[in-house]
């Protein structure tokens, strides 16, 4: 009589569990796929030769400041614009910043085109948008991309204070949305440097428009999860402080940096009373719990991928 070997109790069971193994891989492959997909529809190819901005200074000899000592341009450069003798930092381009920043040929800047905006048809705005164009080859006064910091990805977004001191009109508060849009789309984290005298006069009642809405895509983007660093930079003012960039869940600032709605000297003569010493720097701001952590620009880089080690939920797909 021939025997029949019985199935093991287990069996249907671990059958199960490799079925719902399987599934859910396919799920993840399926999603990175998807990831993958919608960041190059986003974003454009890495820059081959990317322009590196114009310097603070139009000139061979740098002289800080602060201290009024002198040091040849290329030096400054390697010294990230710190002043080697007092440590002040000086402005750097937002194209300059992300080079120093991100992993070399990492950085897809994020495809957000507005077109020329004026309009309350101001006179010789749009010839100083293309002349501004030129000079410091962004398109406006925000720069935009997805790139990685020793390894961690995430959307990084630049203000740059050398495109009409990187006030936020209608294109501003366009690629800040955007950024925040794209990044939650990714599940990235997005780290936005800010440096901006505020709303932009040009474009009238329309840039203050853009403090709502950089708002509204800060909390959506809180609500969905998403880690939002705020770095503030000399100067972080007006409509721009008054908005996204201090409604951060991780809020750093480097040294000395300006940083609040109106300016010291307006605000004494508003109240009529002088002001402690060192009001709205980022030194004050700390001490009193406005500012998370002041970090120096060399040390910045090393920071931020701390910061984005330490909140990584799981490893993402690559390119």
């Amino acid at each position: 009589m021939k025997l029949i070997k019985r199935k093991k109790k287990n069996e249907p069971l671990a059958t199960e569990v490799a079925e719902a193994t399987e599934i859910k891989t396919d799920a993840r492959r399926e999603a990175a796929v998807d990831i993958l997909t919608l960041l190059r529809e986003a974003t454009e190819e890495p820059e081959v030769n990317p322009k590196k901005g114009p310097d603070p200074q139009a000139s061979e000899l740098f002289t800080c400041s602060a201290c009024g000592h002198q040091l040849l341009i290329r030096e400054m450069r390697k010294e990230l614009y710190i002043c080697p003798k007092c440590g002040q930092h000086h402005k750097i381009s937002a194209r300059r910043r992300v080079r120093n920043l991100v992993d070399p040929g990492s950085f897809r800047k994020l495809k957000c085109s507005v077109g020329d905006v004026n309009p309350l048809n101001y006179p010789e705005y749009e010839e100083k948008i293309t002349a501004l164009r030129e000079k410091t080859g962004m398109e406006e006064g925000l720069l935009a991309g997805v790139g990685e910091i020793e390894g961690q990805r995430a959307v990084i977004a630049v203000m740059g204070s050398e495109f009409l001191m990187g006030s936020m009109g209608i294109a501003v508060g366009e690629k800040v949305t955007n950024a925040f849009e794209i990044a939650e789309k990714l599940g990235l984290p997005i780290i936005i440097f800010t440096a901006s005298g505020g709303a932009r006069m040009q474009e009238g009642i329309l840039s203050l428009m853009q403090m709502a809405k950089t708002s509204a895509a800060a909390k959506h983007f809180s609500e969905s999860g998403g880690l939002y660093i705020a770095v503030q930079t000399h100067p972080t003012t007006g409509g721009v402080s008054a908005s996204f960039a201090t409604l951060a869940d991780i809020t750093l600032a480097e040294p000395g940096a300006l940083i609040g709605f109106a300016g010291p000297r307006v605000i004494e003569q508003t109240i009529g009373q002088k002001l402690p010493e060192g009001f709205q720097r980022a030194e004050y701001l700390e001490e009193h719990g406005f500012v998370d952590e002041i970090v120096k620009r060399n040390e910045m880089r090393g920071k931020l991928a701390q910061i984005l080690r330490l909140h990584q939920k799981k490893r993402r797909p690559t390119l």
